[in-house]
């Protein structure tokens, strides 16, 4: 039963790269398509702080997509997940959610929570790389 859930576990994992792929170059497609409209309108080739910000958050999301798929992609190679790379993923996004965001919008106290989130991801990705590069001293000094 082991080896038909590993194959049936493969065939998603797989399935799951192809579809992010074409995700990503839908995306990738759509933000160049906005860069040429927007650069093409008048006035040409000035773009306003609105549609800066809309460029901004689809490049963003563009590398999302590409994070989620190295993970996906390191997840297939070598059945494990790496922690920095979730890490990565996540702080593009809040920084892509910050970049788009209208503030004025937002309810009370929604931009403290927002501060609190990317400083937690910010530690967390300082313990973890803190975290490996002594990992890499320790072993380094073992093989001498």
């Amino acid at each position: 039963m082991l080896p038909y859930l590993e194959k049936f576990e493969g065939i998603i994992t797989r399935t799951l790269l192809v579809l992010m792929a074409g995700v990503v170059l839908l995306a990738t497609i759509e933000l160049a398509w906005i860069l040429v409209q927007d650069a093409l309108t008048p006035p040409m080739f000035l773009l306003e702080i609105h549609e800066l910000l809309e460029l901004f958050g689809l490049f963003l999301l563009v590398l999302v997509g590409i994070e989620l798929m190295h993970s996906v992609k390191t997840y297939i190679v070598r059945r494990e997940f790496h922690l920095e790379t979730v890490v990565t993923v996540a702080i593009i996004a809040v920084a892509r959610k910050i970049i788009v965001l209208e503030p004025k919008e937002l309810p009370e106290g929604a931009l403290l929570g927002i501060a609190v989130l990317v400083l937690a991801l910010t530690l967390a990705y300082y313990v973890i790389r803190r975290s490996r590069k002594e990992n890499t001293d320790s072993d380094l000094e073992s093989k001498r």
